[in-house]
């Protein structure tokens, strides 16, 4: 594989593909990253853990950020790392210069439109994404396009509790977190409904969490 680090990209080259022009992605930066350790690192490092990647494995991460999640990732795989704001995708490809990661590239795409031909990953990832997009459901329905029959599927996300009343409680933050771009009354099954998935896991990592960890089997048997 070639050691390049892979080539910014020009926002203004290609104007469609970043439809809100990550102008409030590019402002949040600064508070991304200094959050993200405390909050989804540890998590994220044992989940990717737990998925004992092969040899050469091809995976996809949907919504890699800034890239706080690329040292997660063990060496001998080939990452692809996917998101709208080329803001955060600039941050990745410095990370991914610094640590000379030749394994790991990063592109700006549509989450909800994904350049790229069916089952063509063996694992697709994508963390704390699912509810920041305009349409879940479609963006899901394109992680299990390009996940390849029987690869892997691995989501950590903040999903509506099945508890009614910390339902209600959290419900009463949703006007404001849509104004910053995210939901909070997401419901898992709402994006899982009637995808060729196998559902392995579902689980919180502590009781008090705000994620869940859902891993599954693409397009099983």
């Amino acid at each position: 594989m070639s050691t390049a680090t892979p080539p910014k990209h020009d926002s203004q080259s290609k104007p469609s593909r970043v439809p809100h022009a990550a102008k409030l992605y590019h402002n949040l930066v600064p508070a991304y990253q200094a959050l993200w350790p405390a909050v989804a690192g540890k998590n994220i490092r044992a989940a990717v853990g737990s998925l004992e990647l092969e040899q050469d494995a091809k995976v996809l991460e949907v919504g890699v950020g800034t890239g706080l999640s690329l040292p997660s990732y063990p060496r001998h795989i080939r990452l692809t790392g996917i998101d709208l704001s080329e803001s955060m995708l600039a941050e990745a490809e410095t990370l991914i210069d610094e640590n000379h990661w030749d394994h790991i590239s990063v592109q700006p795409m549509n989450a909800e439109q994904l350049d790229f031909d069916d089952n063509q990953f063996d694992v697709v990832t994508a963390f704390h994404t699912v509810s920041v997009v305009s349409n879940p459901a479609k963006m899901m329905g394109e992680i299990v396009r390009v996940c390849r029959p029987g690869g892997q599927i691995l989501i950590i996300n903040h999903f509506r509790s099945e508890n009614p009343l910390i339902a209600r409680v959290v419900d009463s933050a949703g006007n404001v977190t849509r104004r910053l771009g995210w939901r909070t009354d997401l419901e898992l099954q709402e994006v899982l409904k009637e995808l060729p998935i196998r559902v392995d896991e579902r689980y919180k990592p502590n009781p008090f969490s705000f994620f869940t960890i859902m891993k599954a089997t693409c397009k099983p048997d």
